[in-house]
């Protein structure tokens, strides 16, 4: 046991304070629950988003991308209530090669577009998710300076959450809920890989493609894929000892776009150089822009592509739905790691493994469908 000194008769003259009590670090005044967030309902949500409250849009594009059995349904409920108020904006693709300058580039189109023509602008930046952590940055609306302190825009960093095509997989339905809220002009940056961004022409009325000079990609320009779906292509960097690569890699692009079949739409799709980070030539892009818009516009082929990219996506949500009811069939899913060991041991090959599985799952149907009938 430890003495103290200060106990002692020799020491009684000492008086040792008690100290002073410690505060809670909790505050008593604090009400529990008082930062509880109030779920809205339905009506009281697209209420909201046809106001153009951005809170409550943000609310409801959280509600679209999350994977919750019961946010879906509600989710699905709004996106309908806000069918009839969409459709009334101009769609932009973006993109390009990593590096090329889409986020820098956007801020300036932004600008010029809100500044010079007026209305509201949605930005929705697709990022990539890591294939290892699962986790993405969302880093592109820190480059957009200007936008981002704009009070008529709208940016909006999505992951793709491993979804095909370089757009999220709820992009399309955001841009509903946007077009709701009164924002006539939506830019879909995506991620930027490369060949695979048809995804994100099947849900815009014009696709830009940003492409830098002497990087080799003039090559590249040649190969068929996301080529051949631009609808306009966009040099950037063309600025100071670079002026005047970007200029042969535009000569390049013309001669390339020449191999190219004339699109269905009737346009030659054309070749620009501009300047992102000083925002030189942006007036001319946004010209281009206009005149193709004006251009389908006039000969119908505004109306039938947009009736094309609705029947598209049809298909790709019963292509969707029925990808999870497979997966989250709890029969299924105790039988994937029995066919995974069987496959990797070398006893059943992959397609042997996945038709067995498949055919599991139909019968499982065929008999949930007898059931109904009977009780029918």
């Amino acid at each position: 046991m430890m003495e103290h000194p200060e106990n002692s008769l020799e020491y009684k003259g000492l008086i040792v304070n008690s100290g002073v009590e410690q505060k809670s670090i909790i505050n008593p005044y604090l009400k529990r629950g008082r930062f509880r967030h109030r779920v809205l309902s339905v009506p009281d949500m697209v209420d909201g988003i046809i106001k153009g409250d951005v809170t409550i849009l943000s609310q409801a594009v959280t509600l679209v991308e999350s994977v919750n059995p019961d946010h879906q349904i509600k989710a699905q409920e709004v996106i309908e209530k806000c069918l009839p108020y969409s459709g009334q904006s101009i769609r932009v693709g973006i993109s390009g090669v990593p590096g090329a300058g889409k986020s820098t580039s956007i801020d300036e189109f932004g600008i010029h577009v809100l500044d010079n023509y007026g209305g509201k602008l949605a930005v929705l930046a697709i990022d990539p998710s890591s294939e290892r952590s699962k986790g993405s940055i969302l880093g592109d609306k820190t480059r957009m300076e200007k936008l981002a302190v704009h009070p008529n825009s709208f940016i909006r960093p999505s992951p793709t959450a491993g979804s095909l095509g370089g757009v999220a997989r709820k992009t399309r339905e955001t841009i509903i809920l946007c077009e709701a809220a009164g924002y006539d002009k939506i830019f879909v940056e995506t991620v930027g890989v490369g060949q695979s961004e048809t995804a994100c022409h099947s849900m815009v009325d014009f696709f830009l493609l940003i492409q830098l000079a002497g990087t080799g990609d003039e090559l590249q320009g040649i190969k068929r894929g996301i080529m051949e779906i631009a609808d306009g292509i966009a040099i950037n960097k063309c600025d100071g000892n670079n002026v005047e690569k970007c200029e042969m890699a535009a000569t390049n692009f013309r001669n390339a776009l020449h191999f190219f079949p004339k699109p269905d739409s009737g346009w030659m799709p054309k070749v620009m150089c501009y300047s992102g980070f000083y925002g030189k030539n942006i007036k001319d892009i946004w010209d281009m822009i206009y005149e193709y818009i004006d251009f389908v516009k006039k000969n119908g082929y505004f109306d039938y592509r947009r009736n094309e990219q609705s029947k598209y996506w049809m298909y790709e949500t019963i292509n969707e739905h029925l990808r999870n009811s497979f997966y989250h069939n709890p029969y299924i899913s105790s039988q994937l790691e029995k066919a995974e060991n069987a496959v990797l041991e070398g006893q059943q090959t992959s397609f042997v493994a996945a038709k067995l599985l498949l055919d599991r799952y139909y019968n499982l149907l065929g008999s949930k469908d007898r059931d109904e009938i009977h009780h029918v």
